[in-house]
């Protein structure tokens, strides 16, 4: 059984994210990966821009000092909105871990944490955008997120939070 702890990101560890995004991109084809450069367009980058701000929460695991994975929350409301948008006072969660520590519990964990957390600051629910195809969508539907919109190839999910 692997140990790991879960805790909230450092200053120092923010630079980061820029990794876990894009661990973060569903690849169809690893043979064939996405550049890194993919992360400079404005509908990828938004997740991870000005990090810091009041709204912006996150999470990570840890391995032997070595954080391996994250999930962040951001209410992303400005002209460029996430692919999970669903309004202006909604955080919108990524969450992704390093390909060697995925199907051990870590990213359940930290998904639940991270709802926790949300419901915590007062948050009524959070959405996230998943590829029809990822296998995350089992776990997303597994801690209660709910398919509210959909296009050709994503689902935007949203777990309430609070009673309301």
């Amino acid at each position: 059984m692997l140990r790991y702890g879960i805790r909230p990101i450092e200053p120092g560890e923010i630079p980061l994210l820029r990794d876990f995004l894009y661990e973060a991109i569903f690849q169809r084809d690893e043979h064939h990966p996405l550049p890194r450069s993919i992360l400079d367009e404005p509908e990828l980058r938004v997740f991870i821009e000005d990090y810091g701000r009041k709204d912006d929460h996150c999470l990570v695991a840890v391995v032997d000092g070595r954080v391996v994975g994250a999930v962040w929350a951001r209410i992303l409301s400005g002209p460029i909105k996430g692919y999970g948008h669903v309004d202006d006072q909604t955080p919108e969660l990524a969450i992704s871990l390093y390909r060697e520590y995925r199907g051990q519990g870590i990213g359940t964990e930290l998904l639940l944490k991270m709802l926790e957390l949300l419901k915590a600051k007062g948050y009524a629910r959070a959405s996230l955008s998943v590829q029809k195809d990822n296998d995350a969508l089992r776990l997303y539907e597994r801690v209660g997120f709910t398919i509210v919109d959909e296009n050709e190839q994503e689902y935007v999910m949203v777990h309430k939070l609070g009673d309301g």
